[in-house]
């Protein structure tokens, strides 16, 4: 088996351990779950396209040694080479000797001292050649690059952020800057180059990374904060530019709601479908993610009529996501969560315990202790799970709807029951 082909076998064998059986029938987003499932496990990125071309064996020259090393370390190898003298021992067939022939015994071997001196001499000349190829191969200089990053506001929603860098002593085909965990928002920079501007049109903590050929080399977090619960609407998909909702009205009758009206004043379309978000993002909550409880009281109205009506409720974290989402009982196989790198698709888990008529009151309790995850609705139990890697702090909280949420109260605690924040929405607070 060459080399390409175990570059293949490998990128095979990463999607199977992810459910992939089908490799021919997978979709983009099915890759990009598999990049975010190495990227999370080895610290290494690795681009869908280039997923694709090695899973194809469409590439001439083999990959960069860290998408070697991180591709066979996912399968639990310690790196590209001892991946590959695995397979290649599993491959060892059996040597059948042949049968033994009888020999003279006054039959006498002699050495070719000409041709034994000429194989030794050119055995020499490879090992000095590649010990000085070897030596001779500057570094990658991944450790000299720099990076940093600085707002143009404190709290205000769009936020220019202005990234500063220096990759000149860096060996690398190409390099770039992406902007948060989603890797559509990924700019491509150059050497002599210095300076990169980015807008944030949401509020959020982000990992902004700094990225040669596949490898994420640099990151630095990036906290967009709004100290006020902030409404907007974006494409059902959540691509696409938000659009803000501006309501000083949105504390009514005891509860945290935005109304069709308030849509309407904001030239928001209500015909086609939505995804509507509150957030809360303070500048500081310092509370850590493996050990909290979120209570709220929470209900959707429908904006138009939406065959499977949902709510997710989120706490934002500096790594990785953190949330469950509702959804009527009918609609059980199109629910999702994710507790930290603990992902769960209700087409393939059993995640109806969610579920319920989100257009009536519902009381939640999100409890983490030590990364053990326990979901309660009005008080009862209804689902447990586990992580592994610490989130970091809690930055911020969300309820996202594809109607308009309504929300009574909400109740933050950290891990010694000390309350973190709490509003029960009766004045404006």
């Amino acid at each position: 088996m060459t080399e390409q082909e175990l570059v293949k076998k490998c990128l095979g064998d990463i999607c199977r351990k992810n459910g992939f059986t089908n490799l021919v029938a997978m979709t983009q987003r099915d890759f990009e779950l598999i990049s975010q499932a190495i990227d999370d496990n080895t610290g290494i990125l690795i681009s869908v396209s280039t997923i694709k071309r090695l899973l194809n064996g469409e590439f001439s020259r083999m990959p960069q040694t860290a998408t070697l090393n991180a591709i066979s370390t996912y399968l639990g190898y310690k790196n590209w080479q001892d991946y590959k003298i695995a397979i290649q021992d599993n491959e060892k067939t059996e040597i059948v000797m042949p049968a033994a022939v009888p020999v003279s015994p006054r039959r006498v071997f002699t050495v070719n001292w000409k041709w034994a001196g000429l194989l030794f001499i050119a055995v020499a000349v490879i090992v000095v050649l590649s010990f000085v190829n070897l030596s001779g191969n500057p570094s990658n200089g991944y450790n000299k690059a720099q990076f940093s990053a600085k707002k143009t506001t404190a709290n205000a929603i769009p936020n220019t952020v202005i990234f500063s860098y220096n990759i000149d002593e860096v060996n690398a085909d190409s390099f770039f800057i992406q902007q948060s965990w989603d890797k559509r928002k990924k700019v491509r920079i150059y050497k002599n180059h210095y300076t990169l501007t980015d807008i944030y049109y949401e509020p959020g903590y982000h990992i902004a990374k700094l990225i040669a050929n596949d490898s994420v080399i640099k990151t630095m977090d990036v906290s967009i904060p709004t100290d006020r619960w902030f409404f907007y609407a974006k494409d059902i998909t959540l691509s696409g530019f938000p659009q803000y909702i501006e309501d000083n009205g949105t504390i009514k009758n005891g509860s945290l709601a935005v109304d069709k009206d308030s849509l309407a004043k904001n030239d928001i379309n209500t015909n086609e479908e939505k995804t509507f978000v509150y957030t809360y993002f303070p500048s500081k909550m310092d509370v850590s993610s493996d050990n909290f409880t979120l209570k709220a009281r929470v209900r959707m109205n429908a904006v138009r009529n939406n065959q499977c009506p949902f709510i997710m409720y989120e706490v934002f974290c500096q790594r990785r996501f953190m949330y469950f989402k509702s959804m009527t009982p009918g609609c059980a196989s199109e629910t999702n969560a994710q507790f930290g790198d603990t992902h769960l698709n209700g087409k393939t888990v059993d995640l109806s315990p969610f579920c319920y008529d989100v257009s009536q009151w519902k009381e939640i309790r999100f409890t983490v202790k030590n990364k053990q995850v326990t979901i309660f609705l009005d008080n009862k139990q209804v689902f447990s799970s586990s992580y592994s890697t610490s989130l970091g702090i809690i930055t911020g909280l969300g309820f996202i709807s594809n109607g308009l949420c309504e929300i009574d109260f909400t109740e933050l605690k950290g891990a010694d029951d000390k309350i973190v924040y709490a509003n029960d929405f009766n004045t404006d607070n």
